[in-house]
Order: structure tokens, then sequence, then C-alpha cells
């Protein structure tokens, strides 16, 4: 069922991401992708709130129904959304009627996979340094159970308040994002070496506030660089390659997660969990490294993001 369930949402979220930049006007594009951005952090700071109290209270059986009514209700709200099509905007601008729509152009020849990274040498390279990243933060619902156990000695709803605290702070990080000053990968590399600090600082002060303190800066940290990289590669990937992009970038990151799982889980047989957290911190310096070496080396390939409007788009009077 984790398959499955995995699978369906490596098909919907770079549907979602796509569809940003045909929405919204290019000023907005990075208000757009927070607010994106934040209702999965809504949906996982709920989730990681009430999932302990619908297994108590529901044990299994309750699970299962609270899960499939959430995934229906979302199946009925994406199917009655309705959204106005690019034919009326361009009616409305220049002039022509329905019956003198203009002729669309023919669509570009869809490219591979393969094409599409081969053309995009800059962000591929990001991408990588953020797969290697993910190693180490997805690391952190292996070590968050292990921490709670072993060094804090509580049970599942301590768990629950450290993931509760991960996802509040992704969410701030989410709408605070785009008003950071600075270029993405100068913010990037910044928010990976504060998000080191944060998820080394349970293993050198142990404590119940240590580690929710830790879980907010480092979900923040997320939240800033999923806004400003993910606006950045909404502005310089084309087009017609963004559907075949974002699925690449959403099959990059998600391969990260079971590797990441796969070796803190074993290690965690190993090393006690206050050496797993300093293990987390450590391996992403070198990742912090080396994105602010590669902005260094490609500055003037990192665009600005544009200024908003000053004046109205359209006419007085005239709807857009």
């Amino acid at each position: 069922m984790g398959f499955v369930l995995a699978a369906c949402q490596a098909v919907f979220d770079p549907c979602l991401t796509t569809s940003v930049p045909e929405l919204v006007e290019d000023a907005d594009i990075e208000s757009a992708t927070g607010f994106e951005l934040s209702t999965q952090s809504v949906a996982g700071l709920c989730g990681g709130l009430l999932g302990p109290l619908v297994v108590d209270a529901g044990a299994l059986g309750g699970v299962v129904a609270v899960s499939a009514g959430a995934y229906l209700l979302a199946a009925l709200l994406v199917f009655s959304a309705r959204f106005p099509g690019p034919t009326t905007a361009a009616g409305a601008t220049d002039g022509t009627t329905q019956d003198q729509a203009p002729i669309p152009a023919p669509a570009p020849t869809p490219r591979t996979l393969r094409q599409v990274l081969a053309g995009l040498p800059f962000i591929r390279r990001v991408l990588v340094c953020f797969a290697a990243a993910n190693v180490f933060t997805t690391a952190v619902y292996v070590v968050m159970p292990l921490y709670t156990r072993q060094v804090l000695h509580a049970d599942g709803s301590t768990v629950a308040s450290l993931e509760a605290a991960l996802g509040a702070g992704t969410l701030v990080g989410s709408f605070t994002g785009g008003r950071l000053p600075g270029r993405p990968i100068a913010v990037g590399s910044a928010c990976l070496a504060v998000m080191a600090a944060a998820l080394a600082g349970p293993g050198l002060f142990a404590g119940h506030a240590a580690a929710l303190g830790s879980m907010a800066v480092a979900g923040w940290c997320v939240g800033v660089i999923g806004v400003r990289f993910v606006a950045l590669f909404q502005r310089l990937v084309p087009t017609a390659d963004k559907p075949g992009f974002f699925a690449v970038m959403q099959a990059l990151l998600g391969a990260t997660f079971p590797v990441s799982s796969l070796v803190f889980g074993a290690l965690g047989d190993h090393l006690t969990a206050r050496t797993l957290c300093v293990a987390q911190g450590a391996g992403l310096v070198p990742v912090a490294l080396a994105l602010w070496w590669l902005g260094s080396r490609a500055d003037g390939a990192v665009p600005r993001p544009p200024a908003a409007p000053t004046r109205p788009l359209a006419p007085a009077g005239e709807s857009r």
C-alpha cells in the first residue's frame, strides 16, 4: 500500500508544481510556490498531531478509514477545481472573438529526460547537491524515534511533538522564504549550514527543548530552500520541459529517502542516537560548501526575481 501511495504522489506532485507558472504572473511565482509548499507543510503538521490520536482511538481500522476518506475528499476537490484557460486571456487582449480565435501554435516536440537534463548543466548540479543533502535530512524520520527512546526515554506523543515542530518550521519557512534577500544559491547554502548546526544540536545538547528547537529550525530551512529553488527552476527551465524536469526532480529526491532510511537504520543498530544526530549535521557541511562553490562559479546564470508590477496589467474597468 505504501508503494502504491508513493507512486501516485510521484505522479501528482510534478503536475501540481508544473501548473504554478500557468496560473500566476511571473512576479508572483515565489508567493504561489510558497503557498503550494505550505499546504504540504500543513498536511504534515496535522498528520503528525492527529496521527497518534487516530491510532489510539481507532487502531488500524480507524487509520485506514480516515486515510481513505481524506484521499477521496482530495480527489473530489481536484476534480471540481476549475481555472480560466489561456485562450480566454488571449481573446481579451487582441480583440478577437470566439469565432475568430487565433490558431494555436504547434506544440514543440517533447524531449527525452536525458536531453532535458543535458541542456541544464547548472540546474543538474544543483539537483545533485540537494539529492546528497536529502540523504542526511530525511534521516530525521529514523533518528527522531531512536532519539526519543534512547535519550528522552519518552513515547509516541513526544515523536509527534517533534514532527509537529518540524512541520511548523517548514510552514513558516514556506511563507517567509520568498522575502529573504539574496540569490537562491547564497540563501540555499546558508540554510544548509544552519540546518547542519540544527540537526547536530540535539546530539551535543541532549534534551526535549533542544530537540524541539532543532526540528523547528531545520523545518524552517527546508521551507525556505523549497520556495527559493522551486521558483528558480520555474524560471530557468523551458516551459515545454517542465513536466519532464519536475518528474526527474521528484524521482531524484524521492530516491534518497529509502537510501537514507536503510543507511541510518543500519547505523542505528550500532551507534547511539546522539552520534547519529552529529553525523547528520556533519554530512550537510560539505554539501553546503559545494552549493556555495557552485553558485560562485555560475552567479550570472541565476536571475533575480522580477519586481512586482507597480501598475495594473489591464485598463481600469476591464477584467483580466
